[in-house]
């Protein structure tokens, strides 16, 4: 009985670690994506992964694309600014 507690308390507790990361940063208006010029791809096959949006230091800051290996089987789904009760948040994009 007493494992099952321990275990049920490393469980809540693990829980509450990961929910305290995913929280959604949010801005009142979406930011203008900044141009750039994409580079040459290095090599041939090459995946452009496009720029995405990271919060920090208390703001959203534009991370630049780069040029990935594809992935077999899978493809790119691309990040988005999605609209949440004060305004916007940027969803990342990942490899699905």
């Amino acid at each position: 009985m007493k494992k099952i507690a321990k275990i049920g308390l490393l469980l809540a507790l693990t829980g509450t670690l990961f929910t305290s990361c995913a929280a959604d940063y949010y801005v009142a208006e979406r930011p203008a994506e900044p141009v750039y010029v994409r580079p040459v791809a290095p090599y041939a096959g090459a995946y452009w992964v496009p720029g995405e949006w990271a919060w920090r230091g208390n703001r959203y800051v534009y991370i630049n694309g780069y040029y990935a290996r594809p992935r077999p089987g899978r493809v790119y789904v691309q990040g988005y600014w999605h609209p949440v009760r004060r305004g916007y948040a940027w969803h990342r994009g990942h490899w699905r």
